[in-house]
């Protein structure tokens, strides 16, 4: 199987990602978490021979290039460069993958344009980050003070390859085969030491959420069918959102397989399977 870099250009950023397939294929659009990066989809790529499947590093991700000096990451604006990437390849009706983060980014927009959206698969995702009314003033406080605090930080520097890796694993949930993956593509070095690519304004706390009754709206509104796969050790939110939110959704498949938040890298033939069995069952 032959994985191909790619990038688009779109308005001031670039976005790189990794590319499989024919492109006259149908195409799967593949969205990875928070501080991963399209590398997170390499054990998954070689078990969809029949698609054009892209997976992309979101800006600040990756070989993605960061957003401008006076921009923040705000969670509508992944939605709105979810927008622009469909325009630029001028996609309609398209599978989507997303994992944790990028699974919500793809809910918010499967809701908004519901007609670029044939189908939407969720690993260890659903619903949103979200919070109560109340907490608004304070919210806003904390997100503009991490981002004083975070102006002059400076991020952690590796004598190694090796010990990035090892700094990875100790807070993650996967192998140090699996989490090299993600930092072979998330690292860079400079000098004599290797440094995080990704933007240290990913970690600064949001000055605002959705409330909880903003978040069901979304998912009420998403009407292509949906497929929600999650780790049996997977996130505790994703456990508690299937008990609330799942009767929001119009045409949900559940499945609850081994494995814990990155289940599609730990086991992703049976993953693979569960994905093709829902794309054959879906009625055009």
């Amino acid at each position: 199987m032959e994985i191909e870099e790619l990038c688009y250009d779109i308005n001031e950023l670039t976005l790189h990602g990794l590319s499989t397939g024919s492109d006259d294929a149908p195409v799967t659009l593949c969205l990875h978490g928070w501080l991963d990066n399209a590398a997170s989809f390499l054990p998954l790529l070689p078990y969809f021979t029949d698609r054009k499947l892209i997976a992309i590093d979101w800006p600040g991700h990756g070989f993605s290039s960061h957003r401008s000096a006076d921009a923040h990451y705000h969670f509508i604006d992944w939605v709105y460069d979810l927008v622009q990437l469909f325009e630029l390849n001028k996609w309609e009706k398209i599978d989507i993958i997303g994992h944790s983060m990028g699974g919500m980014v793809a809910t918010a927009f499967a809701a908004a344009f519901p007609e670029k959206v044939r189908s939407l698969t969720l690993l260890d995702s659903i619903g949103f980050v979200s919070a109560d009314a109340q907490t608004t003033t304070e919210q806003l406080r904390k997100g503009l003070a991490s981002r004083i605090k975070g102006q002059n930080k400076q991020k952690n520097h590796h004598e190694s390859i090796d010990s990035a890796i090892a700094a990875r694993v100790a807070v993650g949930d996967l192998s140090t085969e699996l989490t090299s993956l993600i930092v072979k593509r998330g690292i860079a070095k400079i000098g004599n030491h290797y440094t995080w690519r990704s933007d240290s304004r990913l970690r600064n706390t949001s000055p605002y959420r959705l409330t909880l009754e903003q978040a069901k709206q979304l998912m009420t509104d998403v009407k292509c069918p949906v497929n929600l796969i999650y780790g049996e050790k997977g996130l505790d939110m994703v456990h508690l959102g299937v008990k609330e939110f799942s009767n929001l959704f119009k045409d949900l498949s559940l499945s609850q397989l081994p494995g814990g938040h990155h289940l599609h890298m730990e086991s992703p033939e049976p993953i693979a399977e569960n994905i093709v069995e829902f794309w054959q069952g879906l009625v055009e």
